[in-house]
Parts: structure tokens; sequence; C-alpha cells
């Protein structure tokens, strides 16, 4: 088996790729970013037209006009893959949406198309999106092209395997019309050498939410349910790890200072912070899993999150932490005084949080999963038919 990897930006390929080379699979990685996994040089190739264009975005530019310049570049990176020579493959995966090239050259050889979706079906991420957008910044659009959710539908509807990473995202594509036999459940993995168990309960109650602050995630609800928390439990506290996107332009005036922000954060401080925290909330209204909701398992905290969040893949109410209504601040702040009041419930979901996210389920557990069911797909693309 011989898997290549292609993708504008990096995602979790990188991951991905170091995951196969392991397992002696990969073909290849191409994309845009750095080789921050130690991919084999000759196994990596960088689309450097496309970053040394964005560069100038990514350090100087708000967000907002750093993802138009994406769009506005994107055709470098398609021209650029085009042109490049690949090694022989059996199956070739892509992020969804930039999957058309990819595949194009996959039908030519005859390999496997695998479409790596981060989020939902298009028309669910892009409604679930767009409402909030109405509910709490009227005017404000989707950034994401209309032409983009087109290649996606388009890219799913080629693909002989989509790959998912929660049961709400897997439901979302079966909604939409997609073939439940495509369709394959991955959570994302961990890097266990970075993110380790809490050693204990705090006794300041601590939350931590990371993620870009914006509507899609939920921050709008969760902000109102840190409100309510505060009434009962004036020395809590809440962090929020991320950027603040523009579609949260009216809300972000209402909540700037009612808690601590870091824009950002480098892996291993993080996981550290993680350490000190009561639980992480997550209110997501339309998410993949989000890797940050994997390495708070991993280091030992209870999740407060929801089912369009993926928090129900991996997490069982009452056991590994709790799940909430996304859209309902006092549910939330409910789940929050609940875990921040039991310290004895806070740590034993702690401990099963750990369990699930960081046993067998590293980034190589993730791609050996993978790898198990190519080789199951392939067999059966292998078989006479009747």
């Amino acid at each position: 088996m011989q898997v290549v990897l292609a993708t504008p930006g990096a995602w979790h390929l990188r991951s991905t790729a170091k995951a196969f080379e392991q397992r002696g699979a990969l073909a290849g990685l191409w994309i845009s970013h750095n080789n921050s996994t130690g991919v084999s040089p000759e196994k990596f190739r960088r689309c450097w037209p496309l970053h040394l264009a964005l560069k100038p975005f990514y350090h100087w530019a708000p967000d907002i006009w750093t993802e138009r310049a994406f769009y506005t570049f994107f055709p470098i990176w398609k021209k650029w893959f085009m042109a490049q020579p690949l090694p022989e493959a059996n199956i070739v995966q892509a992020v969804v949406g930039f999957a058309t090239e990819p595949f194009d050259r996959a039908e030519k050889i005859g390999a496997l198309k695998v479409v790596d979706c981060p989020n939902s079906h298009p028309t669910t991420y892009f409604g679930f999106w767009q409402r909030e957008c109405d509910l709490w910044c009227p005017g404000e659009k989707v950034p994401i092209p209309r032409w983009m959710f087109a290649r996606m539908n388009r890219e799913l509807d080629r693909a002989d395997v989509i790959i998912v990473q929660s049961n709400f995202c897997r439901e979302s594509m079966i909604w939409n019309g997609i073939s439940a036999g495509k369709i394959f459940v991955n959570p994302m993995g961990v890097d266990t050498g970075i993110f380790h168990p809490r050693q204990q309960v705090p006794i300041r109650p601590r939350f931590i939410s990371v993620g870009t602050i914006c509507l899609r995630k939920g921050h709008q609800y969760l902000f109102r349910a840190f409100e309510h928390v505060k009434k009962d439990l004036p020395e809590a506290e809440l962090i929020c790890v991320g950027s603040v996107k523009s579609d949260f332009r009216s809300e972000w005036p209402k909540w700037r200072g009612g808690f601590t922000h870091i824009p950002n954060l480098p892996q291993t401080e993080l996981a550290r912070l993680l350490q000190t925290c009561t639980a992480f909330v997550f209110p997501s209204q339309e998410e993949g899993i989000a890797r940050a909701q994997v390495e708070a398992l991993a280091a030992g905290l209870p999740v407060i999150g929801t089912l369009e969040g993926g928090a129900t893949t991996l997490v069982e109410d009452g056991v590994e932490g709790l799940i909430v209504r996304g859209r309902d601040p006092q549910h939330i702040a409910e789940a929050m005084l609940r875990v921040a009041c039991d310290p004895e419930l806070c740590r034993r979901m702690g401990e099963a949080a750990h369990k699930r996210g960081a046993v067998s389920n590293t980034w190589q557990d993730y791609g050996d999963r993978l790898l198990v069911e190519y080789t199951h797909k392939l067999s059966r693309s292998m078989q006479p038919s009747l």
C-alpha cells in the first residue's frame, strides 16, 4: 500500500504522513506548510510559491484578509500540484475542497480516492455557521466562498472513502445523501509525548477553551454561560486560547476583559496550562472534533461539549465529561458548576478522559486505523464482481 497525501496548508496531514511513513505506506506528502513532523525529505514536497504569496498575510494582515488571500491565491496550488511528478501509489488522499486535482490524477492511475473531511457535510457546515452569523452579526457571511462548497460537494460524490472525525459529521453526511458505506469515522490522534494527565484537580475553578474565538465555535454562548457561573463562583476563571475572528466583532466588545485571553500558545505551553484547569469547555456549533478537544482529554480534563462539536464521539455524558446543548447558556453553566463544585466527580471524569483521549489514540494509532480501513477497501475493490 502506498498513499499520496495532498493539501494546501497542512491541516493534520503532516501527522498522518508521519504515521504512514512509520508503516512504509507513505508515497509522498504535498503541502504548502513546513515539514514539522519530520517526514523524510525525499517524500516531502512543499508548495513554496503559495507559501511565499501568503507569508506577508500570515505576519501582518488580519485573519479575514489572510483567509481571502488564501482563496485568491488557490490557483497557484492547483497549477503547482498538477505539475508535480507523483510516485506510484494505489491511494490518493486529500482534504475536502482540495481533492479535485488529486482525484483527477488518481483516476488516471486507478488509485482509491479518499477525501478527508475536518468538518461536517458542506451543507451543514455552511448552514449552521451562517445561522449564527444571522443571529449574532447580521449581514456577516461565511467567509468561505460558495464555489469552494460546490467543490466539496463534487469531491464527496467522487470519493471512494470519506474520512470524518465524529459521529455528528457522519450523520451530517447521511442526512445530505451520502452513502453510509463510504464513510469512516476516525477521531484525531494526540501527541502523548506532549500532553500528559494532570496530577490533581485545581482548588480554584479554572475553565479553558481552545480555538478561534468565533460564532461557529459558540463563544457567544460560552461567555453568557460563564456570566452565570460567576454569580455562584466569583473566583472562577475562564481562559480562552485563540485569535478573534471577524464574525465575532459585534460580540467582542461585550465580553473582552471578562476572561483571560491568550491569542496564541505553543503546544508545550498549552499542555502545561491544561494541567492546571478544571475542565475544557467547547460549545461548538459545528465541528469535526477539534484537535484541542482531544488534547484536553489526553491531559485528563473533563470535556463539556456538544453533539455538533463532535464531543459525543469520545465523551459519554457523565463519564469523560458532560454533553450540553450548545445554544443554551444556562445548560452550559449548569455543567460547569457541576464539575467545579464536585472535585471527586471532576477527578473521576478526568481519569476517564485521559484513558479515552490518550490510550490507543496517538497519531500512530490514528494512522494505523486508516491503513486498516484502506486494506479492507482495496481488497474489496480487487474482488471479482458476481
